[in-house]
């Protein structure tokens, strides 16, 4: 009887232990597998979302003329490289989709594009910073221009309507002014890397 109740008992241990054993490597499995599937889930996720209108995004790039020649990049190396003065700090842009807060091109080449993933896009001056206006070009007299100081070929000045211009001749006592774009009439060349998108 002792034996039988000592054989009932070690068979009851047995498979106690079994079932703690199980119970312990399905919950480490179970709980492993979730978190492992989720964050697989998720980076799957991260890689398969795409920009869209209305997202805000952070974007690196690069911006040249059609001959390479660098105008503004937001990587300081490429900065440097390019040759063009540099700014105090330097970081991804960012930006809403579709808010009219960029150039048309620019604003349509990040949409669909995946984080991580880099293009290159080329923009007619239709999609940048359109033609240039003759009409945005003015002559006045050198006294009409105020603050003093020499004036010269490439001067930057601003009027009084917050626009901002560059004299482009000086001949006698006349400026000419061209209040364009400095970019306008130009087609430029983008090399864009997607960051991140913000939700």
């Amino acid at each position: 009887m002792k034996k039988f109740v000592l054989l009932i008992l070690i068979a009851g241990m047995l498979l106690f232990g079994c079932a703690q054993s199980s119970q312990g490597t399905a919950g480490s499995g179970n709980s492993g597998g979730n978190s492992a599937g989720q964050t697989i889930q998720n980076e799957s996720g991260v890689a398969q979302m795409t920009v869209k209108k209305g997202d805000v995004v952070r974007v690196d790039y690069v911006g040249t003329l059609e001959n390479g020649t660098m105008f503004d990049t937001s990587i300081r190396e490429e900065a440097v490289k390019g040759g063009i003065p540099l700014r105090s700090s330097y970081s991804p842009l960012e930006f809403t989709v579709g808010a009219g807060q960029m150039i048309a091109g620019f604003d349509n080449a990040v949409v669909g594009m995946k984080v991580g993933e880099e293009k290159t896009v080329t923009l007619k001056p239709s999609e940048a910073y359109g033609e240039a206006n003759p009409q945005n070009t003015v002559t006045v007299n050198k006294s009409e221009i105020g603050g003093g100081g020499d004036l010269g070929v490439g001067t930057q000045l601003s009027a009084s309507n917050g626009m901002a211009g560059v004299v482009t001749a000086i001949e006698n006592d006349s400026v000419t002014v061209d209040f364009n774009h400095p970019l306008a009439g130009k087609t430029l060349v983008f090399r864009i890397i997607l960051r991140g998108i913000v939700k």
